[in-house]
């Protein structure tokens, strides 16, 4: 444990930021509205449930002092605090299905993660809590369907990336609206840095300084967790999350980061405490490894599909020609880093892989049992991209070329009936075609075996220009379709005879209300792998 170390930030930025705090309580629905009966409501961050099983919900919530202390010098000291839940089939808790209570321990950031069992499936439920006389917001979950059910829909909403100051979260109050089944959260839900010192281009500010300590990540949690289309989207719907760099360090990999290996080891352990405090994740995700957290699982949706999660942070090798304690080194030449080709590297670690490969092995489509869609969930862009200057990315897939043809021939071999790869990482659009030699272009002798869509960012900036996207699509026949220019989230719906993907777009991200627009739409067919652009 870590004791708080914040820099005081002027009064002006308090104000601002204060002001940019204020729940707008408009953007819940009418169901999801908090009953204040304090002068403080402790739910300030609202609640959120975790992934769906079939017979239990895992419902979350952090009791919070008022917000107003962010970017001072000292964080309020709470005591434990007694919460009740309680889980209904309606919105006025006319019809009660369960209730308890728990406690809200200093220790944990005063976060509680409640399972809840004996649960119907394929039904959607209400919860809330109550700490004292103060109510949370009611928020809706559901429960998947059971093993083998034959199930005609599921709708997801796809993001990752969004850095508080790069934009607003309008994209959030789009996915609320169009009411998903569940949310795949792919990773960098915070970041770790401190404001830019050039304010522009920046929709707002933030007081946090660069996050070392405890306290640090779970006041930067609380600064995004503030936001209130996030808090609508959670309250529409289950959440499933993974993580990945941005929640600790900038391209840390396992124990690798910057600076003094210890310094960072101890902060590294402070955030993934804070991330866990802060998801809705099962006591589960602690129990199974007692040093870091257990993120990589699979989720099953009757007999339409099954959801592998994978963590590509915690177990992976160092990036190619990296010095350890050194940055990233973002590119290199492959012909003076013969590293990029080692095949004992890993991007998941070996014991991931052979977990992967198994469940891949599971969605075999000869097995009656299978899932109809077999989707791999993960961070990061996993198609080839070869930049017109020769260089490769040392992060991304491009980064572990070897691990990369590993994933690709264990779908080879075990031939899900239909496989997609879904990712983010990049804050841009990418829409791929993969094929059985992953780094080749895809023709006859080199079919096409899976589909990627790798989404843009919540509100992240790009960092990189249309031309150069454009320069990057034209050396890569796989790549179908890229865009860096906007930033929003992936709408998929998936059915037993298609998955379709629209890639919804945020109109201007310095603009709080701001609309969102379909800047695209593919649609894969049952065992037809490929993505098809249909509008």
């Amino acid at each position: 444990m870590f004791s708080p170390a914040h820099t005081p930030a002027p009064d002006r930025r308090r104000f601002l930021i204060a002001s940019s705090l204020a729940t707008a309580v408009g953007a819940l629905p009418a169901w999801a509205r908090a009953t204040e009966s304090l002068a403080h409501n402790p739910f300030t961050l609202g609640v959120a449930s975790g992934d769906p099983e079939p017979d239990n919900i895992l419902i979350w919530t952090r009791l919070t002092a008022p917000l107003a202390y962010l970017g001072t010098a000292v964080a309020p000291d709470l005591a434990a605090q007694t919460v009740h839940w309680e889980v209904a089939h309606d919105a006025q808790f006319r019809q009660p299905v369960a209730h308890g209570q728990t406690q809200a321990r200093a220790e944990w950031g005063h976060a509680v993660h409640v399972q809840v069992n004996g649960l119907s499936p394929d039904r959607w439920y209400f919860y809330r809590f109550r700490c004292g006389d103060a109510f949370s917001t009611t928020a809706r979950c559901r429960t998947a369907p059971a093993p083998g059910a034959d199930v005609r829909k599921l709708r997801l909403a796809v993001a990752s990336c969004q850095r508080w100051e790069h934009g607003f979260y309008s994209a959030w109050a789009d996915a609320a609206q169009a009411s998903p089944d569940l949310v795949l959260f792919l990773g960098d839900y915070i970041y770790e840095y401190a404001q830019p010192a050039k304010p522009d281009g920046l929709a707002r500010p933030q007081p946090l300084r660069t996050a070392q300590t405890l306290q640090d990540y779970r006041d930067r949690y609380a600064l995004h967790k503030s936001d209130a289309h996030l808090q609508a989207a959670h309250a529409v719907c289950n959440w499933s999350v993974i993580w990945d760099d941005h929640e600790v360090e900038n391209d840390y990999v396992a124990q690798y980061g910057r600076g003094d290996s210890a310094h960072f080891l101890a902060r590294r352990m402070a955030a993934w405490q804070a991330f866990y405090e802060n998801m809705p994740l099962r006591n589960s995700a602690l129990q199974r490894n007692s040093q870091g957290l257990a993120l990589y699982r699979s989720l099953q949706w009757g007999k339409l599909a099954r959801l592998h999660l994978l963590d590509g942070r915690q177990y992976r090798d160092l990036q190619a020609c990296r010095p350890e304690g050194k940055a990233s080194t973002g590119t290199v030449d492959p012909a003076e880093c013969p590293a990029l080709q080692d095949p004992a590297r890993s991007f998941l670690g070996w014991d991931q892989e052979r977990w992967l490969a198994r469940q891949l092995q599971g969605d075999a489509r000869e097995r009656v049992d299978a899932a109809r869609w077999s989707a791999v969930v993960q961070t990061t862009l996993f198609s080839a991209r070869k930049h017109p200057n020769g260089r490769q990315s040392t992060d991304s897939w491009d980064g572990y070329p070897q691990a990369r043809q590993r994933l690709v021939r264990q779908i080879a071999e075990s031939q899900p009936r239909n496989s997609v790869l879904l990712g983010g990482d990049i804050h841009q659009n990418y829409v791929c075609a993969i094929a059985a030699q992953a780094d080749q272009t895809p023709d006859r002798a080199n079919p096409v075996i899976a589909s990627e869509f790798c989404g843009t960012s919540i509100s992240s900036h790009s960092g990189t220009t249309q031309a150069r996207v454009d320069a990057i699509v034209a050396h890569n026949p796989q790549v179908l379709f890229a865009r860096c220019e906007e930033r929003g989230y992936s709408l998929v719906e998936i059915t037993p005879q298609s998955m379709t993907t629209e890639l919804r777009a945020v109109s201007n991200p310095l603009q709080a209300d701001s609309s969102l627009y379909t800047l695209a739409r593919f649609v894969v067919e049952d065992r037809r792998p490929g993505p098809v652009k249909i509008a």
